[in-house]
């Protein structure tokens, strides 16, 4: 596989699922609310070093803005910016990264919403200029009010696609994992709120969804 492929991200199979929770360690209070382990914590971190490589090679002797999409995408973020500040530290190049923040919302219980909310500031002219590593989830309609403010570059980096149709892969430059169609929580990743205590990325059961449900 060519370098460009291995950015379309670790592909898991419709049918994998998932590890036995008896498996991990997970918050018990939880226990009847999760399926199985999708995606364990240790391999969502190696995972998203090799994107903070991928991200080191691209950009070169580019400084680079991060415009990290709140609620969902912190921990990949901070994750991320770390990788790279470390792998800057271990060798002779060293990219300059600033984050801000944006929240988006999308979302009602486990459905996506035709409308996309932009939560905050819409006044993004401190793009303007900038090389941007965006890790967000919601790719489309962000992006296009990203490139009003006539940014010099915009890469998006995501943990997860969904194998849906007219998926988003082809708005991703760095993709973590690609997935199937599942409704997934934890690593900050939120059902109404609950799950985001969880480090690893779970499948929610049925009994977790009317829990939970508003």
């Amino acid at each position: 596989m060519d370098n460009g492929g291995m950015k379309r991200g670790i592909v898991i199979k419709d049918e994998w699922p998932g590890y036995s929770l008896d498996l991990f360690a997970y918050p018990e209070h939880y226990h009847e609310d999760i399926e199985s382990v999708y995606i364990p914590h240790g391999v969502i971190m190696n995972r998203i070093e090799r994107l903070a490589r991928y991200i080191m090679d691209d950009f070169g002797d580019n400084n680079i803005m991060v415009l990290c999409v709140l609620k969902g995408g912190y921990k990949f973020c901070a994750d991320l910016v770390e990788f790279i500040k470390i792998l800057g530290r271990n060798s002779n190049k060293y990219l300059e990264t600033r984050v801000e923040f944006i929240r988006l919302k999308s979302y009602l219980n486990d459905q996506s919403t035709e409308e996309l909310h932009i939560i905050g500031s819409r006044d993004l002219s401190f793009l303007r200029g900038k090389a941007i590593v965006d890790t967000g989830k919601t790719m489309k309609a962000l992006l296009k009010h990203v490139e009003t403010f006539e940014p010099k570059m915009v890469k998006v980096a995501g943990l997860l696609v969904k194998r849906v149709p007219n998926m988003a892969e082809s708005l991703t430059d760095y993709v973590g994992f690609e997935i199937p169609n599942h409704f997934v929580v934890g690593y900050a990743l939120d059902y109404n709120e609950y799950f985001r205590d969880l480090n690893h990325i779970c499948v929610i059961s049925k009994s977790g969804k009317m829990k939970y449900k508003v």
